[in-house]
This record gives structure tokens, C-alpha cells and sequence, in this order.
């Protein structure tokens, strides 16, 4: 049944996407986590009948035992193959406290809007539907404990048709390998946000938010926790994130490009697609043909650890000094790309039209982030993507 449960995240698709992939299969878990869909098309997704539809669906799944809770606590293996390489997650309940107090940090931004969306949908369900996506200082000891769960056979095993990309998952009951991995967290100084930022902020408030409504609070409650997978630094790569810009800024083609050689070596690569190889180095599609471009070496800071990152290079040098574009998060000008779709999705976009022009960007390394949010900073937007998301449906955290 698990196929026919699991769905991909609620927020890397829209409301379309969602009801065509869930088309008839009464068991997606879209019914839960994009409960627009069982309303006329153009419902709004944030009315309170939509929020209340979440909360009828998910007892519905219960009822019918498409979801069934276990009978004791325990601690999960999710892994992830994609392109013939493998990712070994723990699924586990993080402290609500540990991300109030920083212990849990985080590298971007959230938005109020989509935190109360959110919020809403944890405090109507009482659940946890979806894990977020944590990164966590690589453990030996965890990798010998995972290790011995994934020479077994797993709960769930299958290949989604939406990404190709495998997941398996295994049951850690052993009570003393629990107790091992919970020590062994507990001495973790911090856990990191990969990805859901949004997820892990609504969860954590929620949670404290019923820590306060409760008189006689004990520390104990179930919504003292929140769902995560948390993998290791090691084994987690980031992909690039990609921009598009829909004009010049009024410039012609040889007016912008004149300019880029203010900050950058321009080198014209030709009609294939070209793709940036290290730190510093961009890939520019303009008017078919794709270029190199090469930040000077004082055009940055290595020292700045925001700085130095590619997506503020690009962002300082060429859609603000160039283009114009001071905000990438409201700007209607701009748009973005995950690499996960390849740079022959920039070359379409501007090639149909619809689009002028196509920056593609080294992506950041997992340091790099660890690094930023350790020194409690804030990355820019857009600056990560990872892959493979994680499936929602495999597992749920009730609060109660």
C-alpha cells in the first residue's frame, strides 16, 4: 500500500499537479497534505474548509487503517538512491526546545505567511504529516547501527514513478540500538535544516504554542517533538540552483555583456551547454549561445562566509549592478531553476521567449552551509536544492 500512500512534498508542487497525481487513488496522501483537491478547481487552498478537509481525510486514512499507529516508540531508516548513490537518513523526533534555543539551526529565511499555512495544517491535524530534512555531524557509531538494520529486509522498498528514484525503509527496535542512537544524539552540539524550513518553524511553534496552552505541562508531551530524517553531512550533496530573467534592464546583448566584463572574464562558449566547474565560475545562456563567466578575484571576499558564496557574487555583481534586480524574493523579473531539472531547462526557457536570459551557479558544498549556520548567519535566498526530496506518507507523528 505504501505506493499508493506516499507522495512527493506538499510545497514543490501546485494544486494541478497534486490532483492530477493523485487522479483517482483515494489513498494519496495529497488528500491530507493538498486537500484543495477534493474541492472545485480554484478553490483557495487556505480557506478553512480546505484546513478542516485536511483533518476529515487524515481520520479517514486512519479508519480505514491505510495508517496505522505503532504500538511503541521506535526509531526508522529511510534511505534514498538516486544515480546509483545511496543516503541512510534516521527518522527520529527532534526537541521542539532545541530549535527555539538554536541547538537546531538553520541557513535560510522563512516566510510568516507560509509558516502560518502550515501551522494551521500541524495544529487542525495534531500531526506531523511530513519530516523535514536534517543534516547531522557524521557519527561512526550511527553508520554501525545503520549498517546492521539495511543488511535486513526492509518495511518498504519501491521505485517512484515521479522521480525514479528508490526508497527503502527498515524498523530500529532493538532497544538497546534506540537507546545507542538516542545517546549518541544527545551529544550531537547541533542538528542542521537541509531542507523545511517552513515544516520545522510551523512544527516548533506549534509545539511550544501548546506547551504554554497547557496548565500542567511536563516536558514529555508529544508535541514537545517533531518529526525529522537526519543524515549524515557526509553523504549529502547540494545541487545547484539556477536563475532565469525575463529582460536586460533596457541594455542589448553586446551592452550587457560589455558590462559583465567589469566584474568577470566573458569567454563565449558556443551553441552546447556549458556548465560551471568550480567555485566563482558561471555559465550565462543568452540569444543562443552559452558563455563562461569568471568573478575577478577582488570582486569578492573568501573571508566572508556569505560573501564568498556564488549566489551573492552573482546576485551583487550581475542582477543588482546590471540588472536591476534588488530583491530576488519579491521581484517578478526573476525566477528559478533547481539543477535537479538540468541546464537544458534554463537553455528551453529562454530559448522559447519567455525568458532573456539563463544563469546557471556552482552549487554550494554542505560545509559551506554548516559553516553559515553555525556562525549564525542567513544565506541568501534560493541558495540550495536538494535532492532526492524526501516522500511524505512513510511515516507520521502524531501529537497526542
Amino acid at each position: 500500500m505504501v505506493e499508493e500512500v506516499q507522495s512527493r512534498p506538499y510545497d514543490v508542487l501546485n494544486s494541478a499537479e497534486a490532483r492530477a497525481e493523485a487522479g483517482d487513488n483515494e489513498k494519496s496522501l495529497y488528500h491530507i497534505i493538498k486537500p484543495e483537491i477534493d474541492f472545485p478547481e480554484g478553490t483557495d487552498e487556505h480557506a478553512p474548509e480546505v484546513y478542516d478537509k485536511a483533518l476529515e481525510n487524515f481520520q479517514k486514512f486512519k479508519d480505514n487503517r491505510w495508517l496505522v499507529q505503532d504500538d511503541k516508540e521506535q526509531y526508522y531508516i529511510y534511505a534514498q538512491t538516486m544515480h546509483g548513490k545511496t543516503q541512510y537518513g534516521l527518522v527520529v523526533c527532534v526537541y521542539v526546545e532545541d530549535y527555539m534555543t538554536g541547538k537546531i539551526k538553520k541557513h535560510e529565511l522563512t516566510r510568516a505567511d507560509k509558516e502560518e499555512d502550515r501551522m494551521k495544517h500541524v495544529r487542525i491535524t495534531n500531526a506531523n504529516i511530513e519530516p523535514v530534512f536534517f543534516a547531522y555531524p557524521h557519527q561512526p557509531a550511527i553508520d554501525r547501527i545503520v549498517t546492521k538494520y539495511t543488511a535486513g529486509t526492509p518495511e518498504y522498498d519501491f521505485v517512484a514513478q515521479t522521480d525514479g528514484f528508490r526508497h527503502t525503509f527498515w524498523i530500529v527496535n532493538d532497544e538497546d540500538d534506540m537507546a545507542t542512537v538516542t545517546e549518541l544524539f544527545m551529544a550531537m552540539p547541533a542538528l542542521y535544516i537541509a531542507d523545511g524550513h517552513h515544516r520545522s518553524a510551523a512544527a516548533a511553534l506549534v509545539g511550544n504554542e501548546k506547551a504554554k496552552q497547557n496548565p500542567v505541562h511536563t516536558g514529555e508531551e508529544e508535541y514537545n517533538y517533531f518529526m525529522a530524517v537526519c543524515f549524515p553531512d557526509n553523504q549529502l550533496t547540494i545541487i545547484d540552483y539556477n536563475r532565469v530573467v525575463k529582460d536586460l534592464n533596457g541594455l542589448s546583448d553586446e551592452e550587457f555583456l560589455q558590462k559583465l566584463t567589469v566584474d568577470f572574464v566573458v569567454e563565449k562558449k558556443g551553441a552546447d551547454i556549458f556548465k560551471p566547474s568550480r567555485l566563482h565560475e558561471f555559465s550565462l545562456y543568452l540569444s543562443g549561445h552559452w558563455y563562461a563567466l569568471t568573478a575577478k578575484p577582488d570582486r569578492y571576499d573568501d573571508s566572508d562566509p556569505i560573501g564568498t558564496l556564488d549566489v551573492t557574487v552573482s546576485s551583487d555583481l550581475i542582477l543588482d549592478k546590471i540588472l536591476c534586480i534588488k530583491d530576488l524574493r519579491t521581484d517578478k523579473r526573476i525566477d528559478f531553476v533547481g539543477g535537479i531539472r538540468g541546464l537544458g531547462e534554463l537553455k528551453k526557457r529562454v530559448d522559447s521567449g519567455e525568458m532573456k536570459v539563463g544563469l546557471a551557479l556552482y552549487p554550494v558544498s554542505m560545509k559551506q552551509l554548516i559553516d553559515i549556520a553555525d556562525s549564525g548567519l542567513i544565506m541568501p535566498p534560493k541558495t540550495t536544492w536538494f535532492e532526492p526530496k524526501l516522500r511524505s506518507g512513510l511515516i507520521i507523528h502524531a501529537l497526542a
